[in-house]
């Protein structure tokens, strides 16, 4: 253990040096456009005939960002940028052959693998937070934040209220954006903000940009912005106020709990105070998500529980100023989706709330949020409070500070019976470090949480190092966690240890070492446009420093410039296993010594055909037995208003004799129809063994105006053993309409 150890310290120290030698450039920031002021209102219909277009400058040679940041795109692409008192408008030419390919004409859709131009907005132009927005060629808009730290895809799950039009005109197309002033939240008296602006070429699967961004970064990523200059300050976008009331009703039948079929009927309010350009007040009463498309059921071999994405759009907006802290879908502090259920992830209503987010000024972002849930069965009213601060020192780091309230209004009875429910609370600070080009990073976090009686082994700490260079990057991470660390609005996925013997949870502190290295290769020529080969390691220990786990994992990745590509993995895993598990319905595995090791090879073909596909395999040993993994996804789509996924899975565990042997099998099918940009209609069945469950979800969306909807939602679940039978279904009706105050 002690040679691994310094293998992989070893490994952090020479990538560190690797990429020292390796010259990756850095941001152009004196690169720049004038924006125009027209003095009439630009008619948005994708017809670039304006006036103001005619003398607007014009944002041109563009950089390739993919599939590398070398050579020149293949299809030229100009941009233009101007404003009036009330909109900041976006005019963009994309020449092409004539032809674009487009997978679905759904808001939200994103930029990927769909011919679309976008642009990146940061208004405070310090290159730690903005917005990005996007259409594809045939006017299907994507809309979110960004921010500093980012390196997934945006979710596309923040909405705001924008308008769009593209237009077909031979060998090019054109779009045309306006975006409200009041969306944007910027600080009064600025001359300059940060800006690109991005094209995507799927028929050549080339991504471009305007403000050149590496090909290891993301090219939304909100560091590598030109500058975007005013001719006098923006006008100030004045009052600001929507409404956004719901009415909701339907039929709910639950006959897992023998209830009648019974009608319901609900109303709420969201509201959007604009408290200053910059500050925004979020209220919500009585919120409402029952279009909130459902979570997708996956197989869990693992000891913990599967982080899921929070979807509800109230908690959207600024979510990384509470979020950003800890370890992402590890270790957090606050996670939002524990507003709102109970222990067993059950709903439980919410009553209302407000949220306070936005900039105070230049460097500093705040944000303060208060959440009410109401009493529902044995589990208590409950009131969530938080507060962030983050404040913006050197170039482009961040101290940031938090803390975090969960009150429980329980009875006298219920406190005797677990003190523990009755309050949780957190706070924490951390300072993260990025140079002014973001291939150095570093942070150092202290953590702590306080429940009745408990003040001790209850922090949670972290320190790091990353470098993310185009050839070379290597992210070396320490921490350590309390087995008193509580997290009444977070997440921990290894501190609660379930025993399968005696059905029981034991809560264990640990402390892990994280690295993984990673190197790339770019070839100019041949059939490959990048080989991808990463070795990572996780060693954890418990409190008293014995090893618990150590996961050890090599894998290659080959992308071909056919849109094509394949890899290869080979996963070790060593583990001291604390308390019996179960993954059978024989005698739990005991706790042991194990040594696995798998391999996976998985392939996928080109998403610009007809026909599409993914597929994968595993097999090795598992625990003291063996896995066969086998998995994939079919997909049909007739562009742009068809698309048919068929995704399954199949798993076939094997042990000695008395700790059984199972079978689990997934199946996912999902139809989406796109009659238009204002209609669709998505189902999703979810046909599960491992959950006893088959789920069957379809949702139709009308958009009548901008941000205004009406759904339409049938749900439905069964039992899938030994026959199915059904749990509970529901079919739900909500309208949603977005008034301008």
């Amino acid at each position: 253990m002690k040679i691994l150890l310094s293998i992989i310290l070893l490994a952090g120290i020479l990538g560190s040096v690797v990429a020292q030698s390796v010259n990756t450039g850095s941001p152009d920031r004196n690169k720049q456009l004038h924006i125009a002021h027209s003095r009439v209102p630009v008619k948005v219909d994708g017809i670039l005939d304006d006036f103001i277009w005619q003398y607007a400058e014009v944002a041109k040679d563009f950089f390739l960002k993919f599939p590398n940041d070398k050579d020149t795109p293949k299809l030229h692409t100009e941009a233009r940028i101007a404003y009036d008192q009330d909109f900041i408008y976006v005019a963009f030419t994309s020449y092409d052959s004539g032809k674009n390919i487009i997978q679905s004409l759904k808001r939200d859709i994103g930029h990927i693998e769909n011919d679309g131009v976008g642009i990146v907005i940061d208004p405070q132009n310090l290159h730690t937070n903005g917005f990005f927005f996007v259409v594809n060629a045939l006017n299907a808009q994507s809309e979110d934040q960004v921010n500093l730290n980012q390196e997934a895809e945006p979710t596309w799950s923040w909405d705001s209220k924008w308008f769009s039009a593209t237009k077909r005109n031979g060998n090019n197309w054109t779009a045309e954006m306006a975006i409200p002033f009041k969306t944007l939240r910027f600080p009064p008296g600025s001359t300059e903000w940060g800006v690109n602006f991005i094209r995507v070429d799927m028929g050549d699967n080339q991504y471009s940009v305007w403000s050149h961004v590496p090909v290891n970064f993301r090219m939304f990523n909100i560091g590598y912005t030109g500058k975007m200059v005013w001719d006098s300050a923006p006008p100030a976008p004045g009052k600001n106020i929507v409404l956004i009331p719901y009415l909701s009703g339907g039929l709910n039948s639950d006959k897992e709990n023998n209830q009648p079929i019974k009608g319901t009927a609900s109303a709420g309010l969201d509201a959007k105070i604009a408290v200053s350009s910059s500050m925004n007040l979020d209220l919500t009463v009585n919120p409402d998500f029952s279009q909130v498309e459902v979570d997708q059921q996956v197989t869990n071999l693992t000891r913990y529980n599967i982080f899921l994405p929070e979807k509800r759009s109230f908690f959207l907006e600024n979510s990384d100023i509470f979020g950003g802290y800890g370890i992402p879908e590890f270790i957090t502090p606050f996670y939002s989706r524990t507003i709102g259920l109970d222990k067993n992830g059950n709903r439980i209503p919410i009553i209302g709330g407000a949220r306070l987010s936005g900039n105070l000024d230049t460097k500093t972002r705040i944000g303060v949020m208060n959440m009410q849930t109401a009493e529902k069965g044995d589990f208590a009213a409950q009131n969530y409070s938080a507060v962030s601060v983050n404040r913006n020192v050197l170039s482009r780091s961040v101290v940031k500070a938090y803390f975090l309230n969960r009150q429980g209004f329980l009875t006298d009875d219920q406190k005797k019976h677990d003190p523990l429910d009755a309050w949780g609370r957190n706070a924490g600070a951390s300072f993260d470090y990025l140079n002014h080009n973001a291939k150095w990073g570093a942070w150092a976090a202290y953590h702590t949480s306080m429940k009745p009686g408990i003040s001790k082994d209850n922090l949670f700490a972290e320190t790091g190092v990353t470098y993310n260079g185009i050839a070379f990057s290597n992210t070396l991470d320490l921490a350590t966690v309390g087995t008193n660390y509580y997290t009444d609005m977070g997440y921990v996925q290894r501190l609660e240890n379930y025993d399968a013997e005696k059905d029981t949870v034991i809560r264990m502190g640990f402390w892990h070492i994280f690295d993984n290295a990673t190197m790339k290769f770019f070839p100019r020529k041949g059939a490959f446009n990048r080989h991808t080969i990463s070795f990572e390691n996780y060693l954890v220990f418990n409190p008293d420093n014995t090893f618990n786990e150590g996961d050890h994992t090599l894998e290659y990745r080959g992308e071909l410039k056919s849109n094509t590509g394949f890899g290869l993995t080979v996963e070790n895993d060593q583990i001291n296993l604390l308390y019996p598990i179960s993954f059978t319905d024989g005698k739990p595995l005991p706790a042991d010594h194990y040594d696995h090791t798998q391999f996976t090879l998985e392939y996928y073909s080109d998403t610009r055909k007809l026909f599409s596909y993914m597929l994968n395999a595993t097999a090795g040993s598992f625990y003291n037995g063996t896995i066969q993994t086998y998995g994939g996804t079919i997909t049909f789509r007739h562009r742009p208003h068809l698309n048919v996924a068929l995704q399954a899975e199949y798993n076939k565990l094997q042990f000695p004799d008395e700790y059984g042997s199972t079978e689990i099998l997934s199946i996912s099918p999902r139809v989406e129809i796109n009659f238009n940009t204002k209609i669709s209609w998505t189902t999703y069945l979810q046909y599960n063994t491992q959950q006893n469950n088959f789920n069957i979800n379809s949702r139709f969306q009308y958009r009548f105006k901008p941000m205004s909807d009406m759904y339409l939602v049938y749900t439905d679940n069964y039992y899938t053993s030994p026959l199915l039978r059904n749990k509970n279904r529901a079919l739900v009706f909500k309208l949603t309409y977005w008034f301008n105050v």
